[in-house]
């Protein structure tokens, strides 16, 4: 049956039209033949499961949405390499939409495309469960895995720059933004080497520099300031500057002085040269608010998240936010003098801000680059795991720490799972170092 008259489809310019059942089977039957697979009665089936799922689901789904429920069919029922030829075929059509001048934005709040990639590359290096990984690394085959992943990071990068230059035309702002410790500092230093070797030249305005000053910065229930928050910018100065740099003119940015918590009266003049494109990376690049005196056409956003897609051994999907936790517990330490009990007791802060000014506007993102690394809770584990039975024992069951140690129990029990390991692999280009030590960029 070539269409169901209960089902209509979103088509990416907004135009409603009727499902077409067709469109499922031969996109799932050529994804199945790229990989030498040619069994039509199988991809029938598989097409017939696409189709009920969307049927309970209801509502009207978008062309996105179909797919990404074609992607999830594949890989619930065990077909991941065909998974992954049509992921691949996804982007190639994203790719060749972008340079005919269109821009394939998802819609959702949830990075599936990413979620499902990685999800299948972690099945082919049989990295998806902490038992998996665990035996990789006491088998000593640690250092293929870092290997692999960081390519497959690296691929990633290149992708995200490629999708940048292919809009160079138009492009005049790159924005890097994600949530907190997701990585945005390696992926801008990445992108950055990409699109100078390809004659791009990215200029960078530090937003940090226009914070205001401390007795201005908006403050939080308890009278805390609250710096995850895209208010604690100027907005008003940073669009203006946005749009004079834009325009070809100079701007005199501020300087801000964390120590004393108020800028300086000094100003750094700025102006951006023809074949230059103004990069920022910021926690809030997706907030419209940030950037709105620039017209869109003009920007590119990249969003960074932890898409880990790693299960432990009841089955349960690790949370992103842990790793991150984790990450920022290492930074911290190493470059804002602050020890990891104090990052995971303010945590629930940083999640908040997240929540509200971050996640929302994941559907403004043109493209996402994965910033997890299938193997970096082993390493974590060896600098991290000591701290989390001692809060245990020592923290009062009271409500003041109840969101901490429901955090710390999760992650010691994650923690007591999974094998540890050394970072000799660690290339000084990860991700990873970014973190631990040993980056080859500048870190802060």
């Amino acid at each position: 049956m070539p269409s169901s008259p209960a089902l209509q489809v979103i088509k990416r310019n907004g135009e409603i039209v009727p499902f077409d059942r067709t469109k499922i089977l031969n996109a799932i039957y050529k994804a199945a033949a790229a990989i030498g697979g040619h069994d039509r009665p199988l991809s029938e089936k598989l097409a017939g499961l696409v189709v009920d799922a969307l049927m309970a689901q209801g509502g009207t789904p978008s062309v996105e949405e179909i797919q990404d429920r074609v992607e999830r069919v594949l890989i619930e029922n065990g077909h991941a390499r065909t998974a992954k030829a049509y992921i691949l075929y996804r982007d190639e059509r994203a790719r060749l939409r972008r340079a005919k001048g269109g821009r394939s934005i998802s819609r959702d709040d949830v990075p599936y495309k990413a979620m499902w990639r990685t999800l299948v590359w972690n099945l082919e290096h049989d990295c998806h469960t902490t038992a998996g990984l665990s035996a990789q690394i006491r088998a000593g085959r640690l250092p293929e895995l870092v290997a692999a992943a960081e390519a497959a990071y690296d691929a990633q990068v290149r992708d995200a720059a490629q999708s940048i230059l292919d809009s160079r035309e138009r492009t005049r702002m790159v924005i890097i933004a994600g949530p907190s410790s997701s990585g945005k500092t390696t992926a801008t230093c990445k992108v950055s080497d990409q699109l100078r070797a390809a004659g791009l030249e990215p200029v960078p305005l530090n937003l940090d520099n226009y914070f205001f000053d401390l007795h201005l910065h908006p403050r939080d229930e308890r009278g805390d300031y609250d710096f995850e928050t895209p208010e604690a910018l100027d907005l008003p100065l940073i669009n203006e500057h946005l749009a004079a740099l834009l325009a070809g003119r100079e701007v005199a940015m501020p300087i801000y002085d964390f120590k004393l918590g108020h800028r300086r009266q000094e100003r750094v003049p700025m102006q951006l040269r023809p074949g230059q494109v103004l990069l920022l990376d910021t926690l809030h690049g997706l907030f419209d608010g940030l950037s709105a005196s620039v017209p869109e056409e003009l920007k590119f956003r990249l969003y960074i998240e932890t898409v880990l897609q790693l299960r432990d051994a009841a089955g349960r999907w690790v949370r992103w936010t842990d790793l991150r936790l984790l990450r920022r517990m290492m930074r911290d330490a190493a470059h804002r003098n602050c020890d990891p009990e104090s990052t995971i007791l303010h945590w629930h802060y940083v999640r908040r801000g997240e929540l509200k000014h971050i996640i929302p506007h994941l559907g403004r993102a043109d493209a996402v680059i994965n910033g997890a690394l299938p193997y970096e809770l082993a390493i974590l584990k060896r600098h991290l795991a000591p701290h989390f039975a001692l809060w245990l024992e020592s923290w009062p069951r009271d409500a003041a720490f109840a969101d901490a140690r429901g955090r710390a129990e999760r992650i010691h029990a994650l923690l007591q799972e999974i094998a540890p390991a050394d970072d000799t692999a660690v290339p000084p280009t990860s991700v990873l170092r970014e973190f631990i030590g040993g980056s080859a960029y500048k870190v802060h």
